[in-house]
């Protein structure tokens, strides 16, 4: 798939390639699209976002669209605190079904 989702408790964290940015400037600067259009063409939810990237190549060429979070440590410790953060819900989970099944087989047994 061209664009990652990842959906968690309703939230979306649409992350587009620099390519699919560049792309949606392109059908809009050289071939007159709607920037409506572009979102239904690209499966793009967000049209304000191809708004938003026409503006910023207005401003800085496609230059603005290299990812300058760039320091890959920085990335890594997000996804590694996102990692955690899901593994302690798994974890809460795990407990919350041992405790359901402990429940479950205590009323088994006094039948």
């Amino acid at each position: 798939g061209v664009l990652f989702v990842m959906a968690l408790k309703g939230q979306k964290f649409n992350h587009y390639p620099e390519s699919l940015k560049i792309e949606a400037v392109r059908l809009h600067k050289e071939e007159g699209w709607s920037q409506r259009r572009i979102a239904d063409h690209l499966g793009i939810k967000d049209k304000d976002r191809v708004k938003i990237w026409i503006r910023k190549f207005r401003e800085g060429g496609y230059e603005s669209f290299k990812d300058r979070r760039g320091d890959p440590k920085r990335a890594e410790t997000e996804q590694e605190r996102e990692f955690r953060r899901l593994q302690m819900e798994v974890d809460v989970l795990k407990k919350w079904l041992q405790i359901l099944n402990q429940e479950v087989h205590s009323t088994d047994t006094s039948s």
